[in-house]
Formats: structure tokens, C-alpha cells, sequence
């Protein structure tokens, strides 16, 4: 089924099923994802998952790339949106469609992002919450916001991400702080103050969770933790944990909790709340 680059997306139209538009929305809202990641978010068999994929980038409504890894071979594939997916997308959400020149510099620009592990491993905590979810039909996202929307939603604070997760009745929010190991942790820390700042203001007392890299990491995280008493409700856990299951420690804290478990304030009802009202907040505040 071969189509022009610039064929008219009318024509690609027929070739776009209901699980692809999920698959551009999510590439739209969170620019990169690996095979593995969406095969686990997306599809049953890893080789179909392939095989679309490898489909939908003949219709350029993909892209991909990879690296050489350090030790040898190579990282999997990264996928974002093609030139035809980026159009797709300006179309479904009215946008000015970009060109040619700029969509191979939005990819070229992504590709080359220093802060792109950053990115996959902030996407990887969705994708594994994402993953629960499909074992476990009690369990719901209700929300997976990027760090460009959540900082656009709540103005004062720069997660690098943000959600409402659920357990039957339950559901809690929560901000995301991804972290690699490459900032000193008094910097980390100094990121509560703005979180601090945002329950100040009215905004909600979500926990910010501390994804770390390492046992250690978290052990001295605990010890800043434990010297500043933080205003706001703290937990962490490591990379190599399921973010749904009992592995959160909260600061003060000797055991551990799940995901839902973990204290969550909607906030109150002013203009920089964004949670206020929503559908899903309501049904917290009856929980």
C-alpha cells in the first residue's frame, strides 16, 4: 500500500484503525516511545506489534530511530510521529499543519535531545502503571500528563509528569520526579519548595514520588528527606519496581505502601487548580 509523502491524508484515512489514532494521540502528547513500551501499552503479540508499526511508518505516519549502545549493539527502536502522523494529529486537534522541513526538525531536534533517556524512563512509569491496568481490571490512569501540559496546567511547578491512578473507588494523584542520578540532591530537594508553593495557592496536595536509580540513592534521599521535613507528602521508589505494587516509602515512613495508598488533597476550588471539578477528582472526594 504504497502512498505519496505528501498524499492527502484523506487517502491514508482508510489504512488508520482505532488502536493507531491511540497510539498517534499518545506519541502526540509524549513525543517518544520504544517497541517495548508500546508493544506493552498496545498489543498482545510483540511481532504484530512490529509488523504495524513497520506498516504505519511506510505511511509516514511514523518515525523511528535507535543508537549504538556504549557496550555494543544497539538500543531499540524510538518511535515518534512521521510527517503524516504530525499532520494527522494538527488535523484532529485544529492546528496549523506543519511542513515537510519542520517535521523532519521536530524529529531530528527529539533525536538529539540530550534529555531523551530522561524522557523514555519518565514514560516508562506511565507505561508500566498502563501495563497493571490491562491485568488488573480494577485498575485505571485516569490521567497521564506530560511535563509540557501538567507545567501548563498547574503554572508554578515542572513535573516531569502527572497522574490520577485508581483502584475500584480510589484514586489518587500524584507528580512525577523521573531521576537519573545526575543532579546533586540538594537540587532535587529545592524542587519541593515549588510543590510547597502550589498547596499554598489552593492547589492540590498530591504525593511527589521519587522514581531513583538505585537502593542507595534512595537511602540518601530519605536522609535529606528526614532533615528538611517536607511540606508536602514525599515517597520514593526505585526503576526496578512495578509503581503499582507495595514499593513506595514514604518520607518518615520504615514500610512500604501501594501506588493508592498514599495520601492525596484535590486542593481547593481556585483558578490555577485544574483537578477541581474533574470527574475523576469528584469521585476521589467521595472515597
Amino acid at each position: 500500500m504504497p502512498l505519496s509523502r505528501t498524499a492527502s491524508l484523506l487517502a491514508i484515512y482508510p489504512h488508520i484503525t482505532r488502536r493507531d489514532r491511540h497510539l498517534l494521540q499518545l506519541l502526540d502528547d509524549h513525543q517518544v516511545l520504544t517497541t517495548g513500551q508500546i508493544h506493552r501499552v498496545l498489543f498482545r503479540a510483540r511481532r504484530t506489534c512490529q509488523l504495524r508499526l513497520n506498516e504505519l511508518a511506510a505511511l509516514d505516519l511514523l518515525e523511528r530511530f535507535r543508537f549504538f549502545r556504549d557496550g555494543g549493539g544497539t538500543q531499540p527502536w524510538h518511535w515518534t510521529l512521521g510527517y503524516n502522523g504530525q499532520r494527522f494529529q494538527a488535523a484532529a486537534h485544529q492546528r496549523p499543519e506543519p511542513t515537510l522541513r519542520a517535521s523532519r526538525q521536530t524529529v531530528q531536534r527529539l533525536s538529539a535531545n540530550p534529555r531523551l533517556n530522561h524522557l523514555i524512563l519518565t514514560n516508562e512509569f506511565f507505561v508500566r502503571l498502563t501495563e497493571h491496568t490491562r491485568r488488573h481490571p480494577e485498575a485505571r490512569l485516569d490521567r497521564w500528563w506530560s511535563e509540557t501540559t501538567a507545567t501548563r496546567q498547574y503554572r508554578v511547578i515542572t513535573p516531569d509528569g502527572h497522574g490520577l491512578w485508581s483502584i475500584a473507588d480510589t484514586t489518587v494523584g500524584f507528580f512525577l520526579e523521573a531521576d537519573t542520578g545526575t543532579e546533586p540532591l540538594s537540587r532535587v530537594m529545592a524542587k519541593l519548595d515549588k510543590y510547597a508553593k502550589l498547596t499554598n495557592q489552593g492547589g492540590p496536595r498530591y504525593p511527589v514520588l521519587f522514581w531513583v536509580g538505585s537502593e542507595s540513592r534512595e537511602d540518601h534521599l530519605h536522609r535529606h528527606l528526614r532533615a528538611r521535613r517536607s511540606a508536602v507528602p514525599v515517597a520514593t521508589a526505585t526503576h526496578d519496581s512495578d509503581p503499582a505494587e507495595t514499593v513506595w516509602l514514604p518520607g518518615g515512613a520504615t514500610s512500604r505502601i501501594r501506588l493508592f495508598q498514599l495520601p492525596s488533597d484535590h486542593g481547593q476550588p481556585v483558578a490555577g487548580n485544574p483537578t477541581f471539578g474533574d470527574e475523576a477528582s469528584a469521585r476521589s472526594d467521595r472515597t
